[in-house]
């Protein structure tokens, strides 16, 4: 048994098996249903989910990774320019802290670089420690803060920025 099952109860899937893949329009509502759930996620509407796959919109890169139950966790972003923005991730709350976020933020990382980004870089409530200690751990810089940027509750957003050399 590797120490990633040994993690796991008897069952379940290690989260180093689950398969993550590009995200498709008929996963919109898992998304939302996920974030939804995150009380730390960004919370787009059903609309907005949309305009993000439709032709002709901004190219966004959704990755999902699942479990025979369905959509576990997901990130999304774009390029702007050489610049890539992470805009969210969300895992499912039964899984969290067991690595996921980080295969996630790997995942995002590994492509972005691979279609040429110099930076990538997000936005995170200030109170969000664990997301933050995510991007640390990946070499994010904190590099500014937008004071009251998040609403309900009102709260400071802290701005991550990671430069690939």
């Amino acid at each position: 048994m590797s120490r990633e099952d040994s993690l796991n109860e008897p069952g379940e899937t290690s989260v180093f098996q689950m398969p993550i893949r590009r995200a498709t329009p008929e996963d919109i509502p898992a998304l939302i249903s996920l974030e939804r759930r995150a009380a730390t996620a960004a919370h787009w509407t059903t609309e907005q989910y949309e305009a993000a796959f439709a032709s002709g919109a901004l190219p966004r890169q959704f990755l999902v990774v699942e479990e025979q139950s369905g959509v576990q966790g997901f990130i999304v972003g774009r390029a702007i320019g050489e610049e890539w923005e992470i805009e969210n991730i969300a895992v499912a709350e039964p899984i969290r802290s067991r690595g996921l976020g980080t295969r996630l933020l790997g995942e995002f990382l590994d492509l972005a670089r691979g279609r040429g980004a110099r930076a990538v870089f997000l936005e995170v409530r200030e109170s969000n420690l664990a997301a933050r200690r995510l991007y640390e751990k990946w070499v994010f810089i904190e590099s500014g803060r937008r004071r009251r940027y998040y609403r309900d509750p009102e709260e400071d957003a802290i701005f991550y920025r990671l430069d690939f050399a």
